[in-house]
């Protein structure tokens, strides 16, 4: 055992579980003593569950002991997003405008989390409504990227990123409606895979919303969603259950055909190192005897817009809801963009929604002739912390890559694929067609286990001198 108990991956645990060499109770202690080495800097948790981590810690080690675990991740620690609700627990929904209510049950994922022995040691962080592929949120302090705490970490799993990268254990689970557990897994330079949508049960759920693990290897992702993936009837939207070989990850790249995406049209460039990174990728598989061609971007700015309406109007019907006073206190960001929306007429509202059937259909056609398509998760590296995006006249392109697979409803991951010059993490984004999430999952550790890029992991600040 050459890594800190923290560290240790779920694959890993369970086995040392298994043999008698670790106690739930010691990895527990463990994570929760690095929380509290990280968090002063960090920030990335809404509510650490110290005394309740501990008590399950206990239940799982007697039945380890027993030589009864109740699951596949009996005792393994994990994150929720604070969006993932947790029974008696609040959901701020990351703003300061949400009235604070216990949740009257666990959400699926949580549930089947617990049911596979998983211990919740907390939530994390999120901006206002999960708007963002940004940190900044009016009702959390903000959360910073472990490996430089004046970038940000991505949203709107922020915390989860940012969680996974410090080693607060091995899985985090987050959301995604447009990148956002893919951004976050970037920026921070972890696994983060967005499911097609229906696999994973989401309540409540919601056209492009999808629910999705980050860890540090993609084995940890497979077992995470061997749990989350089971049934639940709340969600309406899902799919049906299938029986999937989560953690059968082996995979010949050779006479795969894959396209690359990396030129956006529109007039700007992806950022160099990023483009590079992404470039050399797909090297890697071209190396490997897949088959790689370049892919011309199918997005117009008519599809962007729409998309950018369609959700600024949700921003609007949000806030019309909530009693003038509480809707005054969501950030700033929030209250513009139901501005922008107030503008809107009623059929401009409806022709972004068919901009946005448009985008799925095009992306679906685009994709369609390849077994995989790759391209860059942010085609930014890291902006500033406290920044909503990465500035510009072009607000959208921080999700240009990544939006589209939301609304295709098609499987779509990222996995580390290089650092810039100044240490940032550089994620490769990896689409499959819809419903083949464990082909992801597979190209993915096929990568992740050809170029071995993974460097030391942050560190937090030493404590001052006494």
């Amino acid at each position: 055992m050459n890594q800190p108990l923290y560290a240790l991956s779920a694959v890993d645990l369970t086995r040392y579980y298994r043999q008698r060499e670790l106690s739930p109770v010691e990895v527990v202690q463990a994570v929760l003593d690095r929380i509290g080495q990280w968090e002063p800097t960090i920030g990335a948790m809404y509510l650490v569950h110290a005394q309740q981590a501990l008590d399950a810690a206990r239940a799982a080690e007697a039945r380890w002991l027993a030589g009864t675990p109740c699951g596949a991740l009996d005792g393994v620690p994990v994150t929720l997003k604070e969006n993932i609700a947790t029974q008696g627990m609040p959901t701020p929904l990351g703003s300061a405008a949400t009235v604070l209510a216990p949740a009257p049950a666990d959400a699926p994922a949580a549930a089947r989390l617990r049911e596979a022995g998983a211990i919740v040691v907390g939530k994390t962080t999120m901006p206002d409504f999960g708007f963002l592929g940004a940190a900044p949120s009016s009702f959390h302090p903000l959360t910073r990227n472990p490996w430089n705490p004046e970038r940000n970490t991505g949203g709107s799993s922020s915390g989860a990123g940012a969680a996974a990268a410090a080693g607060y254990g091995p899985i985090h689970l987050g959301t995604d409606i447009g990148g956002s557990v893919r951004i976050p897994a970037s920026f921070c330079g972890v696994f983060g895979l967005k499911p097609s949508h229906g696999r994973v049960p989401v309540y409540p759920p919601a056209a492009a919303r999808v629910l999705g693990p980050l860890t540090r290897t993609v084995a940890d992702a497979a077992l995470a969603m061997q749990a989350i993936a089971r049934p639940d009837a709340r969600d309406y939207m899902s799919l049906p259950p299938q029986d999937i070989g989560w953690t059968s990850l082996a995979r010949d790249v050779r006479g795969l055909r894959i396209g690359l995406w990396l030129e956006p049209t529109g007039g700007w460039q992806v950022d160099p190192e990023v483009h590079a990174a992404v470039l050399a990728a797909a090297q890697v598989f071209e190396q490997a005897g897949a088959v790689v061609e370049p892919v011309r971007d199918w997005t117009t700015m008519d599809m962007r817009m729409g998309l950018a309406h369609f959700f600024t109007m949700r921003c609007r019907v949000d806030l019309a809801a909530m009693p003038p006073e509480r809707a005054s206190l969501a950030a700033g960001y929030i209250r513009k963009a139901a501005d922008i929306a107030g503008a809107l007429t009623p059929e401009q509202t409806f022709q972004a929604f068919t901009r946005i059937q448009q985008l799925r259909e095009a992306t679906v056609a685009a994709t369609q002739p390849y077994d995989f398509v790759i391209s860059p998760v942010s085609p930014v590296l890291p902006f500033a912390a406290d920044a909503i995006n990465s500035g510009g006249d072009l607000p959208l392109k921080d999700s240009h890559f990544s939006a589209a697979f939301n609304q295709s409803e098609q499987p779509a991951a990222s996995v580390p694929c290089g650092v810039s010059r100044d240490g940032l993490p550089i994620g490769l984004q990896i689409a499959g067609r819809r419903f083949d999430d464990l082909g992801v999952l597979q190209l993915s550790h096929w990568f992740e286990q050809a170029t071995k890029l993974r460097s030391p992991w942050p560190e937090p600040p030493a404590p001052p001198a006494q």
